[in-house]
């Protein structure tokens, strides 16, 4: 990392891991563009964003989710135990979020999807926001780390380990 991204802070965020009654977890295919803050490449990821000063983290999981996916029929199933930071690779650096950042710092909300999948729409989501998804699907909580951009994969490790309670021992 450069000296120059080091005096950079981390950007708040809130990830979003949305089980449904078999276990598995929500994933979306990014956008591919030159716009996207995390760069170029077609990888699969669990819905996250920014968490506006003095908003609650539950509050902004679920502003994030529906906002991303049109998801809102969701009940909380747990939190996870710690705030996870990674940093954007070198020449992202001054591109993403407008430079202001070095990276993510970021905890994770578990949901349990409640809704019918009708309410899903990652083409046209909530709230008036622009797609960051392509396409959607439930997958293997286990696989989600060979999923992501290799960036972020030892936070989905984490993730993985946190969070495999919810994935083993679905819903009735």
């Amino acid at each position: 990392m450069s000296s120059k991204s080091s005096d950079l802070p981390y950007r708040p965020c809130v990830g979003i891991a949305v089980f449904n009654r078999d276990g598995l977890v929500w994933i979306g295919r990014r956008i591919d563009g030159p716009k996207e803050p995390e760069g170029m490449g077609k990888w699969w990821q669990m819905p996250q964003g920014g968490i506006d000063d003095g908003e609650d983290l539950v509050a902004a999981a679920r502003r994030e989710l529906y906002e991303e996916t049109s998801i809102r029929s969701v009940s909380v199933i747990g939190e996870s135990p710690d705030w996870y930071l990674y940093d954007l690779p070198d020449e992202l650096i001054g591109k993403a979020w407008g430079g202001k950042y070095r990276g993510q710092r970021i905890k994770y909300v578990a949901f349990r999807f409640d809704g019918d999948e009708s309410e899903i729409d990652v083409k046209t989501p909530g709230g008036g926001h622009d797609p960051e998804f392509t396409e959607w699907r439930w997958e293997s909580l286990a696989r989600l780390p060979d999923l992501i951009i290799p960036f972020k994969r030892p936070v989905y490790d984490q993730i993985a380990a946190a969070f495999a309670q919810y994935a083993a021992h679905p819903s009735p």
